[in-house]
């Protein structure tokens, strides 16, 4: 019976580890489509430089 109780605790020890994997793939792969979306974007960031013009009078 021992041997069985740890048998079940290794194995759901397993799956809760596989789970935290299969959890961070699946954010790194949602960052990386974010990112290549990012990039396909028609338009891109408006640049805050507002120093580049001279003032009109």
């Amino acid at each position: 019976m021992f041997a069985y109780e740890l048998h079940r605790i290794q194995h759901a020890e397993l799956l809760r580890e596989a789970d935290a994997q299969r959890l961070s793939r699946e954010a790194a792969r949602a960052a990386k489509a974010r990112r290549a979306s990012r990039r396909q974007e028609p338009e891109g960031r408006v640049s805050a430089d507002r120093n580049r013009f001279a003032r009109a009078a």
